[in-house]
């Protein structure tokens, strides 16, 4: 792997507003000045969507002001000369067809301010560009083998992207919709790298990787440089991978003479997320994984290939919520019309893009137990055929809609969309949908935790919610340990955290408090409690059930247990020695 001296893509926070200047946001073109620098930018509102740039004319550099001819609101007008920018588009409109403005990239921050950042360099890929060349027939060919990963055939290297092809996600809430290639094994064996988005497990299996390392320890593997490292609980896990590499943002890593990529983090989720860029011969293919605005909305056009997630469902909200509003009528209204608004982002993304070849993954996952049968129900996602044909109504794009086994020629298809050859379906007779689960083993390791030798000392909330780290924050938690059916588990703990104070009262405090009541089935929290783990594992795999009051969502409480826990779990060891 060659590695090229480059500078690191980097972001920086250009101006921060509160939450209340947040609030005070009017519809359609708001002015702001850094007092700190004396730079000025302009923030667009429509409804809850948000665009922001320099005010600074690309012309001359000159400012923008109101324009006081544009009757809808949208465009300012530039004082040197006249330019004019319509600011919901960023285009500029005079002169007409010229320039498009460069956007900042907008954030919410944890208390609800917002952040203009700008990324540096905004377009990394565009560094040593190389023209397409010829691809023959059979040189560039990818398999879709299940969720979220593909084997890609580039020339002579294999690549593997995100395995998940055993065992659950997220607990024992995720399972696999398809059903994997026989010989998914043996691919992974082959690959010269594979490449892990995130930390979530339906990304990086351990159980995936638990088989491969046994077989291919050394095989080289390549995530991000994310704040949160993705193998962050690897020495946990028990999974001897060696070969882990960690690579900076935005700089082509160089695998051989024709191949290359380069990962790109996300604006929403920095911490966390990742997506990638793979080129072969000057033929770029683009997967954005499960990233919210991946490299902050801006991305390489016209692609060969594209690749992203589209079916939503991967929260805990609304299904696990009840009480207040949240009644099944207003739950199935709110999961109606939010995979709705999803599928038209995701359609009016690759029409901006305007790959040669979209295909909708990363979303192929049910919720197979018997015991959360009522998510799988409620828990609707987006068909991929529909968005496909959205998507064909709007644009010339070339959609796939992939099944495991399923091989794209990307040079046939490229030369000839309707080429018989161009993708090869799997034979007859493949089994596509997977119709049983291994629930057993994965289940059995989870029970385990229930007996363990911790919670037989009630001092366990303290130690663990201590070694948490969460406080100073206004809010008190009810957590009950529940059976399957979220009915209290009998002799199980229930108890009030006030993270305030981080005390432990017997009854709420008479003070004005935000307050949550947590259900957790018992084996997953005692689990995620003795392993030191995220709680995703809890709320994105439909292990809790909540009530809130007032309903809010309590971003910077989910955030630190979802994504700044310690990186080493809680020493338990030490805890039972002075119990003893």
């Amino acid at each position: 792997m060659e590695y090229r001296q480059c500078i690191e893509q980097t972001t920086e926070i250009l101006l921060h507003l509160s939450p209340i200047e947040v609030a005070n946001l009017k519809e359609g073109i708001n002015f702001f000045r850094n007092k700190n620098t004396g730079k000025d930018y302009i923030l667009y509102k429509n409804k809850n969507h948000l665009r922001a740039c320099k005010n600074m004319c690309k012309h001359q550099g000159g400012l923008f002001i109101k324009d006081i001819e544009d009757l809808d609101g949208r465009s300012v007008r530039c004082t040197k000369h006249n330019w004019k920018l319509d600011v919901s588009t960023m285009k500029y409109i005079n002169p007409p067809s010229s320039f498009c403005q460069d956007e900042l990239v907008v954030e919410m921050d944890e208390e609800n301010g917002l952040l203009l950042l700008e990324l540096n360099p905004p377009n990394p890929w565009d560094s040593e560009p190389r023209a397409p060349e010829h691809l023959a027939f059979g040189e560039v060919q990818i398999t879709y083998l299940a969720h979220a990963c593909m084997d890609l055939k580039l020339g002579d290297k294999r690549m593997v992207f995100d395995p998940w092809l055993i065992g659950p996600a997220f607990a024992r809430g995720w399972w696999l919709l398809h059903e994997p290639p026989s010989d998914w094994l043996e691919r992974l064996c082959q690959a010269d790298l594979i490449y892990i988005s995130h930390m979530h497990s339906d990304h990086l299996s351990y159980p995936t990787l638990k088989k491969l390392a046994e077989r291919r320890p050394d095989i080289p593997i390549y995530v991000g440089n994310t704040e949160r490292p993705v193998f962050w609980n690897l020495n946990q896990s028990g999974v001897q991978l060696t070969n882990i590499n960690v690579v900076p943002f935005g700089i082509w890593q160089q695998v051989d003479k024709n191949l290359r990529f380069m990962i790109l983090m996300d604006g929403i989720h920095p911490e966390m997320d990742t997506c990638i860029i793979v080129e072969y011969k000057g033929h770029k293919i683009l997967n954005t994984v499960d990233c919210t605005r991946p490299n902050g909305g801006r991305l390489p056009e016209k692609v060969a290939l594209m690749m992203s997630d589209f079916a939503g469902g991967a929260s805990g909200f609304p299904m696990t919520f009840s009480g207040g509003k949240f009644t099944e009528e207003w739950k199935a209204e709110f999961i109606k019309t939010e995979r709705k608004k999803l599928l038209n982002y995701k359609a009016r993304l690759v029409k901006d893009l305007q790959p040669r070849i979209y295909c909708p993954f990363a979303g192929y996952f049910v919720e197979s137990h018997p015991s959360d049968k009522y998510i799988k129900e409620t828990n609707i996602k987006n068909d991929p055929n529909e968005l496909n044909n959205l998507i064909k109504k709007n644009s010339d794009v070339i959609t796939w809609t992939p099944r495991p086994g399923a091989t794209l020629d990307l040079s046939r298809m490229l030369k000839d969309p309707t080429d018989s050859k161009g993708i090869i379906e799997p034979p007859n007779g493949t089994k596509i949908y997977k119709d049983s689960w291994d629930f057993g083993p994965y289940l059995k390791v989870l029970n385990a935790a229930v007996e363990d030798e911790i919670f037989l000392h009630s001092s366990w909330i303290k130690e663990y919610f201590t070694w948490a780290g969460f406080k100073d924050y206004n809010l008190v938690v009810r957590m009950i340990e529940t059976n399957e059916d979220f009915s209290p588990f009998p002799g199980g703990y229930d108890y009030l955290v006030d993270f305030l104070d981080l005390s432990f009262p017997k009854e709420r405090p008479s003070r004005e408090h935000s307050y949550e009541e947590i259900r957790s089935r018992v084996d997953v929290i005692r689990y995620v409690v003795k392993n030191g783990l995220l709680w995703d594992d809890l709320y994105i795999g439909f292990q809790t059930r909540l009530q809130r009051d007032p309903d809010i969502y309590h971003h910077l409480f989910w955030n630190h247990f979802q994504i700044k826990l310690p990186l080493m779990p809680p020493n338990w060891k030490s805890f039972l020695m002075h119990c003893g």
